[in-house]
């Protein structure tokens, strides 16, 4: 049987030019996404791009330069966007590709009910171990899914892919394989100023010893952990997760053992950070890479007592509306999984959702507080679900508050600059106070 596999695998290895062969005109695509990003496929899919047309690439987000968006190669290729980031945020933006709203934890089902096509996937795996199976490493999310849908599975084996546990692939499912080594696509660390520890200070208070923690991309959150090394028992079930993970892990903070699900083991569905982050989940039994189905449905979310969400938001109105998507009409993000970790932590016994942000955008010239959301903006979140918004000025609660108390309590966490403005605004409106 060992032997079997062996063999196919080396019939299967191909280079990444002759793969991508199988793509026709009008198919549509999906890339695995993040660090994950098979660099070499999507290459060589480029490269085809004269003998193309009407191909749809799909993905959430992406760290590399997306070449098939620039204007050049409109009518040969159509990005797809679940998520906005990078290059693929100026291309929506400039309407050379699209955008679908989508909450992360539906992408599986929405491939496997076929209500977004899939024809082809690109994919990057570790090498496969004795039994033939290769680990999708960073990026679980909707690999699995995309891989048992697809008519063609292309896969990039590449060894410096960590290998995780969790969510793996055989290679008897696969189509094609090249073998390329090349670095991973790595996330800096932020940079982090004194808003972002004041407000990572203000946080830290609303998460006790033994919480599970679900924490966004960005300088706050990485922040927010930071200020968690005297706290004890801490789990993490994150959609992701970062450096600041591994630093929280090493001072002793985090154990895994309170959780109420998946006890003693790091769950997420794709991880972003530096060579740091890819050595310590590399071959770690504690580290499980789940499908984002999983990870984020908010059923297995509550199942974790004390579930604290900490995500961030462009703009705030004073009914407790929460836009993280756009900057009035022009896409910034996405949805992302931030709706489904603020229901899964209201599903939780004492669990608590936080929506962090700096009180202020444009170097303090423009309040992320407003009245009434810009026009063509996004409501990412509903008022009714709204639970903690926080910023440099202090912590509003929103669960079970009236409008009128909701109002009063993001005046109050306003930057004072601002302060005067909006309740002078909301006594015109005359709805809130």
């Amino acid at each position: 049987m060992q032997q079997d596999w062996r063999e196919h695998y080396h019939s299967k290895i191909v280079s990444a030019e002759k793969a991508v062969q199988s793509v026709q005109s009008g198919d549509a695509v999906w890339f695995h996404c993040a660090c994950s990003e098979p660099s070499a496929l999507v290459r060589a899919l480029v490269n085809r791009a004269p003998e193309l047309k009407d191909v749809q690439i799909y993905h959430m987000t992406s760290l590399g330069e997306a070449e098939y968006t620039k204007a050049e190669y409109q009518g040969h290729f159509r990005h797809k966007s679940l998520f906005c980031y990078g290059a693929t945020r100026k291309a929506v933006n400039e309407n050379r590709a699209d955008f679908i709203p989508v909450r992360y934890s539906d992408v599986p089902r929405l491939i496997t009910d076929g209500v977004l096509p899939i024809d082809a996937v690109f994919l990057m795996v570790s090498p496969p171990d004795q039994d033939g199976w290769c680990s999708f490493g960073l990026t679980a999310d909707y690999a699995k899914a995309a891989a048992e849908t697809a008519k063609t599975v292309i896969v990039q084996v590449n060894r410096n892919m960590p290998h995780t546990g969790g969510e793996k692939l055989h290679l008897d499912h696969v189509t094609w394989i090249v073998e390329e080594d090349e670095p991973l696509f790595q996330l800096p660390r932020p940079k982090v100023g004194e808003i972002e520890r004041t407000i990572a200070g203000n946080v830290a208070r609303l998460i006790s010893d033994g919480a599970t923690l679900q924490l966004g991309i960005g300088a706050i959150p990485d922040t927010v952990l930071s200020a968690l090394t005297n706290r004890k028992g801490l789990g993490i079930h994150s959609e992701m997760f970062s450096d600041g993970v591994v630093d929280l892990y090493e001072s002793g903070a985090i154990t895994n053992e309170n959780k109420g699900i998946d006890r003693g083991k790091f769950v997420a569905t794709f991880l972003m950070g530096t060579q740091r982050l890819f050595n310590f989940v590399d071959h770690n039994p504690a580290v499980e890479m789940r499908a984002v189905d999983y990870v984020n449905d908010p059923w297995v979310i509550g199942q974790n007592p004390n579930m604290v969400s900490v995500n961030s938001a462009l703009q705030i109105d004073l009914t407790g509306q929460i836009n993280a998507e756009t900057i009035g009409p022009k896409h910034f993000s996405g949805i992302g999984g931030q709706v489904d970790f603020i229901e899964g932590s209201w599903r939780s016994k004492g669990g608590r959702s936080v929506i962090a942000l700096p009180a202020t955008a444009a170097g303090g010239k423009v309040s992320r507080i407003v009245n009434v959301l810009s026009p063509g903006a996004a409501v990412t979140t509903s008022r009714g679900i709204a639970d903690y918004i926080v910023t440099e000025y202090g912590i509003a609660e929103m669960k079970g508050k009236s409008l009128s108390e909701r109002a009063h309590a993001l005046i109050a966490i306003a930057h004072p600059d601002f302060r005067e403005t909006l309740l002078r605004e909301a006594e015109e409106i005359g709805r809130y106070l």
